[in-house]
């Protein structure tokens, strides 16, 4: 008997079959270069991304202005004023004792540093004489006080902080 050839059938679907399986995909070589190529893609963006100073500044102003009502709040809560000072590189509560001013020291009203690239701080109480200015914002025991503007300075520019005296600050 002779030796049985395959079909031609057969032998064109064979074909069709190596055929696809050699081009459908990716070699591994194919994709690291794809994967190398992302990577520098990717940390190319993020050096070149980095954070708008003006808003860093911003986000420190609605922090102190979120402190100052802890602050009045706390003022009322202990019968005690408490006073924010601003010092060189940063802030301090202090709780007006028998003995004078002493630091807070706890989580909420310790000391900090500044945050957003923060320069300089001005205080002033508009409508008072002249718009006075002070080196301390004292909150005092009652829920009405008067009104005050702190206004933070940095590279970027400036933002205030607006007491209205009713134990509510803004930015602005």
């Amino acid at each position: 008997m002779p030796p049985r050839r395959p079909s031609p059938c057969r032998d064109r679907r064979y074909a069709r079959v190596s055929a696809r399986s050699r081009t459908a995909g990716f070699t591994l070589l194919e994709m690291l270069v794809v994967l190398l190529i992302a990577g520098i893609l990717i940390s190319l963006a993020s050096l070149t991304l980095s954070r708008n100073p003006r808003t860093d500044l911003n986000e420190e102003a609605q922090r102190l202005a979120l402190l100052f009502e802890s602050a009045g709040d706390e003022a009322q809560v202990r019968a005690r004023p408490i006073a924010w000072q601003p010092l060189a590189g940063g802030y301090r509560f202090d709780v007006r004792t028998e003995d004078g001013w002493r630091p807070l020291r706890d989580d909420l009203l310790g000391a900090r540093h500044w945050e957003g690239g923060v320069t300089g701080v001005a205080i002033s109480y508009p409508g008072a004489d002249d718009d006075m200015h002070a080196n301390r914002l004292v909150f005092g025991t009652e829920a009405v006080d008067v009104p005050v503007q702190v206004t933070l300075f940095s590279a970027a520019g400036r933002a205030t902080i607006v007491g209205t005296g009713t134990g509510r600050f803004e930015v602005r």
